[in-house]
């Protein structure tokens, strides 16, 4: 039976074991759209990324959870870049642009004070739309009270690429608490059942960051909990500059920690950059290399 190679790259984190596992496949350009799900599916981790040709771009990548494809990866965009610049294949770019079905994304690659590879990617611009469903059933769906929830805050949906329900929460300690019912998700999530929930608060393990948050998967993924998220962290930092920036800042720059709960906290670094139409997000991280396998091809 024919099989391919993936190779694992744990994204946010410049430590293996951190941050968020992707799996990036770098021979896929021959493959089909059922046998990229079913290498998904193998694989296992939240997002797996096939890097491919574009006519409109420098690069192509879809992205594919065990359940599904979707539009944009925040993490797994971060390890495929980091494996192609590694392993020699962008050359001398520093600049290029990826082609997804959230549209065409500019991307820079960069080093930081400790010569460590950072990424950062502009992401779609963001959208929100009201959440009007139970409090209490949307608290019970996480495991917690809806005393945990901070209700002076908007929950809302939320997309920069991929949709989810931002929830305000009040402390640390409700996340220690949460338990998450995935399941459930869909019928409280009327408006747009197939969204995550990204519960969120300004309490956090590190002094250094803004925000704290987990990432609780739609059922239709195939996973329970997103450790770190790209994606989700960028449409948090257009929230927290509509909703919780003191004054307008023409440009503002949030870290925000993810994963500790589970044991894989990893940093976000989000900018929000004002502008006449609509603000500009970017989210920067880097990523590293864990190991290869093979999978079989079904």
């Amino acid at each position: 039976m024919p099989s391919i190679k993936v190779y694992h790259y744990d994204a946010f984190s410049p430590i293996p074991g951190k941050g968020n596992p992707a799996g990036v496949v770098l021979t896929g350009t021959d493959l089909t759209e059922k046998e990229m799900l079913a290498i998904a599916g193998q694989v296992g981790f939240n997002e797996t990324a096939f890097p491919l040709p574009s006519k409109v771009a420098d690069i192509r990548i879809r992205y594919f959870t065990p359940g599904h494809e979707i539009n944009l990866c925040g993490h797994a965009t971060m390890a495929t870049l980091y494996a192609l610049q590694t392993k020699g294949l962008l050359g001398d770019k520093t600049e290029l642009l990826i082609e997804t079905k959230a549209g065409v994304l500019p991307v820079r690659l960069h080093t930081d004070a400790q010569e460590q590879l950072q990424i950062t990617m502009t992401q779609a611009a963001p959208q929100f739309q009201a959440f009007n469903g139970s409090y209490e059933q949307l608290a019970a769906a996480m495991g917690i009270q809806e005393s945990d929830m901070e209700t002076k805050l908007p929950i809302v949906y939320g997309s920069t690429g991929t949709w989810t329900l931002l929830i305000p929460i009040k402390s640390l300690e409700a996340f220690r608490r949460m338990k998450p019912n995935n399941k459930r998700f869909p019928e409280i999530l009327q408006e747009m059942p197939r969204a995550s929930l990204h519960p969120f608060c300004l309490e956090t393990y590190d002094p250094r960051a803004h925000m704290h948050a987990r990432h609780f998967s739609s059922p239709y993924s195939g996973t329970i909990e997103d450790p770190v998220t790209g994606t989700a962290s960028g449409v948090m930092g257009a929230y927290y500059a509509a909703h919780l920036a003191e004054q307008p800042q023409h440009s503002l720059e949030l870290c925000i920690e993810q994963g500790h709960e589970i044991g894989r906290d990893g940093r976000v670094l989000v900018t929000v950059t004002k502008r006449r139409d609509e603000p500009l997000i970017e989210v920067t991280g880097t990523a590293v290399y864990v190991d290869a396998f093979e999978v079989s091809l079904l």
